[in-house]
This record gives structure tokens, C-alpha cells and sequence, in this order.
């Protein structure tokens, strides 16, 4: 090890081992912890379990229907034949009808044209 050669350098090599022996100390014990109490949802939230899908998994002969229900309410119907690409059917507004589509993606593409640049 190579010792340092000017009074300066040795001041800081001093201070550095002194730094480094006071780190070397074992710290002493955590205090005794207990575990905090359970925190109550706050209020007018729905619970976790009322937001999960609820799905309900019909086998018929020739295809899988899954009905999907959030809270309740009948957000889609995914029919997988035995042959062929699933499709899902979505109600519309009123809930009377269903709209066909082959994927859950809304379609919309919204347009990024450049119009003005400088």
C-alpha cells in the first residue's frame, strides 16, 4: 500500500481510516416492532371482490360460451367454436342486442398526421 506524501493527503487518509473504523462498529438492535393494525376501506368504495369478473363457462357440442358480468351487469359474451376464430358478442345501449365482433378492440384509430412542423 502506498502511503500519501503531502500533509493534506495524509489528513484525508487519516480521516478516511477513522471514517471507516467508526463504520465497522455493529449498530445497535431495532427497537421491538409490532405490526401496524388492518386499515379499513374508505368509505363508498366497492370492495375488490364486487370490481372482479364474474365468468360463467357454458360447454355445449360444437362450441364454449363465456359470459362475462362486472357487478352484475353483462359486459360481454365470448363464443369459441370448435372450428374457427372466438368472436364476442357485445350488448349495445339498451342491452336488448347483441353486435358481433371479433375482438374486444373498440376499433377506434385515432389519426396522427403531421399538419404544421418548424
Amino acid at each position: 500500500m502506498m502511503l500519501p506524501r503531502t500533509p493534506l493527503a495524509a489528513a484525508f487518509f487519516a480521516l478516511f481510516l477513522a471514517a471507516g473504523a467508526a463504520l465497522a462498529q455493529p449498530a445497535p438492535p431495532p427497537p421491538k416492532l409490532e405490526p401496524l393494525p388492518e386499515i379499513p376501506p374508505p368509505p363508498g368504495v366497492a370492495a375488490e371482490s364486487e370490481l372482479e369478473p364474474q365468468v360463467t363457462i357454458t360447454r355445449r357440442e360444437g362450441e364454449i360460451v363465456e359470459e362475462v358480468r362486472i357487478g352484475g351487469e353483462l359486459r360481454f359474451i365470448r363464443v369459441t367454436p370448435r372450428h374457427g376464430r372466438p368472436y364476442y358478442l357485445i350488448p349495445d345501449g339498451n342491452g336488448q342486442n347483441f353486435v358481433r365482433r371479433d375482438s374486444l378492440d373498440p376499433g377506434l384509430r385515432v389519426p396522427l398526421w403531421v399538419l404544421f412542423s418548424w
